[in-house]
């Protein structure tokens, strides 16, 4: 069956979460081939018009989180800036080439190509082979802004931890939120505004002290390991009728985040599902699927349903 094109918003400013793996087997991502890929994506994040929320870059994979603009709202003078930024002072600007350029500079597919591109040159001739580095095309799912967002840059976050890679998520420093406790974000790398619009303060230590106490929250569910009980837990499950919250989903639910296509509220979800509508093959209209124990979240479940 033909594999369903890409959902991309065209007209408006849209979150994704990007997640790409290698087709090699095992882990060969080691620190330095993931220090390279972590700068290759910071390089393309200040060419594109893109803000980046977060990131993890794994020993086989990589996840992305991040705002693309549409081109409407890149003026002639940013698409000049921007190219300079790729190539330099030469080749000179093509004034041809602007409408073009400006629809690339706000492309998804474009933004993450670069980077896939540009990796597997530096991975290929560090190991002196050739061939294809990276498996399928990358999966790419609308994320509505708000909580939705920190529901899934937390489960981006807590990637190395999952994986018994440490125990704090800001241990990882191929992370966004070690690249928070570690460089004190950067060059402004991250966009907080963006990520953190939800918790409603401005500060950003306020910002990130909010998502901190989120994160090892929903990191503490997620840990395996012996159970043990405290009176503290059971009278909050007691308050709330034993009903699981949505931290505790975030560990059953986290496929929706890479595999739904299309993730928020049930208008969000419909909304944009009726802008791409004629991609998909089906005989029947498809409706927001709610995300079971999450209240308010669904999704739109496109790979096995299409």
């Amino acid at each position: 069956m033909p594999r369903v094109s890409r959902l991309v918003v065209p007209d408006e400013k849209a979150v994704y979460h990007v997640i790409s793996r290698t087709a090699l087997d095992g882990l060969p991502f080691k620190k330095i081939e993931k220090d390279e890929l972590v700068r290759i994506i910071q390089r393309f994040s200040a060419v594109y018009h893109v803000d980046v929320l977060g990131y993890s870059v794994m020993g086989n994979h990589f996840h992305l989180l991040a705002q693309v603009y549409p081109d409407v709202l890149m003026t002639d003078a940013e698409v000049r800036r921007r190219f300079h930024l790729l190539y330099g002072d030469v080749p000179p600007f093509p004034e041809s080439r602007m409408a073009d350029l400006r629809r690339r500079f706000c492309s998804l597919s474009e933004y993450v190509k670069e980077i896939k591109q540009t990796f597997s040159r530096f991975y290929n001739k560090r190991k002196n082979r050739r061939g294809t580095l990276w498996g399928e095309r990358f999966k790419s799912v609308i994320v509505q802004q708000g909580r939705t967002v920190i529901h899934c840059l937390a489960y981006i976050d807590l990637n190395a931890v999952r994986a018994g890679i440490v125990k704090r998520p800001e241990d990882y420093r191929w992370c966004s939120m070690g690249h928070h406790a570690q460089t004190g974000n950067k060059d402004g790398f991250l966009c907080l505004d963006a990520a953190f619009s939800e918790f409603g303060v401005e500060a950003p230590g306020e910002q990130m002290k909010r998502y901190r106490a989120y994160l090892y929250n929903a990191g503490v569910i997620e840990k395996k390991g012996k159970a043990s009980i405290s009176r503290e837990v059971l009278d909050e499950a007691s308050e709330n009728n034993f009903k699981i919250n949505s931290l505790r989903q975030l560990r059953y639910r986290t496929r929706y985040f890479s595999d739904s296509g299309i993730i928020g509220s049930r208008e969000f979800v419909s909304v944009t599902y009726s802008r791409f509508k004629e991609r998909f093959r089906s005989k029947h209209p498809k409706e927001p699927r709610a995300v079971k124990g999450i209240d308010g979240m669904y999704s739109l479940k496109r790979l096995a349903e299409t």
